[in-house]
Parts: C-alpha cells; sequence; structure tokens
C-alpha cells in the first residue's frame, strides 16, 4: 500500500512540474490601434502561423502567442512600426551569430536572419473593413478569412488562404492557394504563384482580364469562356476573359490551376 501511495505522489509531482515547465515556454503579445482606410496593416513572421479576420470596430487588434520546446521565447521581440501609409508589425529573432542585428522596416522588409531557433510565433490580426491587410511568414500557413480590403498573403512553406470583399494576390512555395476576390477592378497585375502547390482562385463573373496561366504537373480549367491567343495547351495558355485589359498571372510547378466564377 505504501510502494503504490509514493508512486502516485511521484507521478503528481513530475506532471506538475512538467506543465510549469511549459508554462515558462509561452508568452503573449497583444496590440490595437486605429488606421485609416486605405492604410494598410502589414504582419511578418518566420515560424508560425498568420491568420487575420475581420474588426467588430474601427481598430487593429493584434495578438501574438510564442512557444517553444527549447528555445527562450522572450528571445523574440515582437517589434510595431508605424510609417506613412499603415503600421508593419513583426517577428524579430536573435540573429545569427557574427550577422547583423535582425530588422523591422517598414511595408514588411528588413533582415529576420535565424539559426536553429524553434519558436513559433502564431499572430491572429482583426483588420477594420476598408484597412488593407499583407501578411508574410516563412514556415506557417497564412489565413485571410471575410476581410473587407486588399490583401497580400505570402508563405514559403505554407497553405494560403484568402477571401476579401476587394482583391488580393498570394503565393507560397510549397503549399496551395486558395482565394476568393470580390472585385475585378484592379489596375496593373495581379499575381498567384506555387511551386509545389495547387492554385484556385474565385473571380466576380464580370471579370475581364489578359490572362496567363502554366503548370508542369497539373492542369488547367476555367469557369470563365476563354479567348486563347496562339496555340493552346492544357498546362499553359495565354488569352483574355471578357474584355481583356488588366493581368492575371497564375503559375505552379507542381498542381492544377482552377479559374472559378462566384
Amino acid at each position: 500500500m505504501h510502494a503504490i501511495a509514493v508512486g502516485i505522489v511521484m507521478v503528481s509531482i513530475g506532471s506538475l512540474f512538467q506543465a510549469g515547465r511549459l508554462a515558462a515556454q509561452q508568452d503573449e503579445f497583444h496590440w490595437r490601434g486605429r488606421l485609416a482606410p486605405g492604410e494598410t496593416v502589414t504582419m511578418r513572421g518566420v515560424s508560425g502561423d498568420i491568420r487575420a479576420l475581420p474588426a467588430s470596430g474601427g481598430e487593429v487588434e493584434v495578438s501574438a502567442v510564442k512557444h517553444a520546446r527549447r528555445d527562450d521565447p522572450e528571445e523574440v521581440e515582437i517589434e510595431v512600426v508605424p510609417h506613412q501609409g499603415g503600421v508593419t508589425i513583426c517577428a524579430v529573432y536573435p540573429a545569427p551569430r557574427r550577422r547583423a542585428p535582425n530588422q523591422c522596416l517598414p511595408g514588411g522588409e528588413g533582415r529576420n536572419n535565424t539559426s536553429d531557433n524553434d519558436v513559433e510565433v502564431d499572430f491572429t490580426v482583426r483588420v477594420p473593413r476598408g484597412v488593407h491587410f499583407t501578411g508574410k511568414t516563412v514556415q506557417g500557413d497564412v489565413t485571410a478569412d471575410s476581410l473587407g480590403g486588399n490583401v497580400e498573403a505570402r508563405s514559403v512553406n505554407g497553405d494560403v488562404e484568402v477571401s476579401t470583399t476587394g482583391y488580393a494576390e498570394a503565393s507560397s512555395v510549397n503549399g496551395t492557394i486558395r482565394a476568393t476576390l470580390g472585385r475585378a477592378d484592379w489596375a496593373g497585375s495581379l499575381e498567384f504563384s506555387s511551386v509545389n502547390g495547387g492554385i484556385t482562385v474565385l473571380l466576380p463573373a464580370d471579370l475581364s482580364a489578359a490572362v496567363e496561366a502554366s503548370t508542369v504537373n497539373g492542369s488547367i480549367d476555367s469557369d470563365f469562356p476563354l479567348t486563347v491567343q496562339g496555340r493552346f495547351s492544357a498546362r499553359r495558355f495565354s488569352g483574355t476573359i471578357g474584355g481583356g485589359g488588366r493581368q492575371l498571372r497564375l503559375e505552379t510547378v507542381n498542381g492544377s490551376i482552377r479559374l472559378r466564377r462566384r
């Protein structure tokens, strides 16, 4: 009886110690601020997901959870850089030895070299209607759900999913892309690209655009009638939808391309 009782106490203490250790390896960040319609909130991460949702009020609200198994989450700083045209928020990692310090610069630019750091930073941002959103990460998914402004979403190793009443562009290297656009009146060019992943884009029924699409290992399918220029191929085409005009480019290597009418 005594041996059994001692065993139970030892397991309980071990569980509490483990829970305390894991709790010590987490850290949170919160920020809120007001942007004018037409300005942009830019989120830049390295490892971790970025998720954007519509805000209930007129302020941008950002939260981040930092977690790790080995490294100290406090070593990764969250920097907020207000600038003309919006605000940029970055997860800034400690730079490797003999390398220049990492930087968070306006528009999501800057330097963020890391070396064997296992801290992940998951961002959630609530975006007011009319404010644009940009999300960029290296290891993680980028999701923008039911936004009311234009969107730019990019990952290296992760999926990208966007839905907005504005227009959007997206890219990934190793991940699929799915985007739903509410407007088709962009100026210039929109691009959707991946290397290892399919691309599906849902567009308004009144779309007019000059389209270039290509895949190596996959197929191309469109709900829109296409006027093809030059030779038709199931894996590459250049042509127009409607009256043409603005540019729409879609490219992947391993994956199919789907143009869908909303």
